[in-house]
C-alpha cells in the first residue's frame, strides 16, 4: 500500500503510472475475444516498449497465452535473446505462478503490477514466487500502481452486460 497521503506524490509508484496506462490500453483489447482484461508491457532499460500483450487464452486456445508471457516473448524477440536484463514487466494484474516464474526465468529486473490477485497472485498475495530466496534471480516488485483503475476494469468485465465490451460473456 502507498505510504503517501492522498494527493501527495508517491515516489515508488508515480514513475510507473504512464507505463501502467499502456498496459491498461492492452488490457481493454482482451475482452474483444472473450478474454479476461489483463494487459502487459515490457520496458527496456531506457524505458522503450519492447513487448506488449493482452490475454489471448480464449482467442488462441492456448493456456499459456497470458498477457505477461506474450509480452515477455515479444520483448525477447526484440532484444534477440531470452535474458531481459534491465527490463521491467508492467502488468495490470498481479502475475500468477506461471507468469511469476516466467519473470524470474527471463531475468527481468522488476515487475510492476496494478490489481492484487488474492486468489492466484504469485508476487506477494497468495504466493511470492519472485522473491523466493531459493531462486537465483529475484526481481524488484512495485505493487498497486493504478490499482483502482486496474481492479475496476476486471470488476466491470466480470459484471458486464453483453454490450459492455462487444463480446460474449465469459465462460466460467
Amino acid at each position: 500500500m502507498s505510504t503517501s497521503p492522498p494527493g501527495r506524490p508517491d515516489p515508488l509508484r508515480d514513475p510507473w503510472r504512464t507505463p501502467m496506462r499502456l498496459a491498461l490500453e492492452e488490457a481493454v483489447r482482451a475482452p474483444e475475444t472473450g478474454d479476461v482484461p489483463v494487459g502487459a508491457v515490457v520496458l527496456g532499460p531506457d524505458g522503450t516498449v519492447l513487448g506488449r500483450g493482452h490475454n489471448e487464452r480464449e482467442a488462441t486456445g492456448d493456456p499459456t497465452a497470458h498477457a505477461e508471457v506474450l509480452a515477455l516473448r515479444e520483448a525477447a524477440r526484440a532484444v534477440g535473446e531470452w535474458r531481459l536484463t534491465g527490463c521491467t514487466l508492467v502488468v495490470t494484474l498481479e502475475p500468477c505462478t506461471m507468469c511469476a516464474g516466467a519473470v524470474v526465468l527471463s531475468r527481468a529486473e522488476r515487475v510492476v503490477y496494478g490489481a492484487v490477485d488474492e486468489k492466484a497472485g504469485a508476487v506477494g498475495s497468495l504466493w511470492d514466487v519472485v522473491r523466493d530466496r531459493r531462486l537465483n534471480h529475484r526481481p524488484e516488485v512495485v505493487p498497486r500502481v493504478l490499482a483502482e483503475e486496474c481492479s475496476a476494469l476486471l470488476t466491470r468485465f466480470f459484471r458486464r452486460t453483453d454490450t459492455d465490451f462487444g463480446a460474449q460473456p465469459p465462460v466460467r
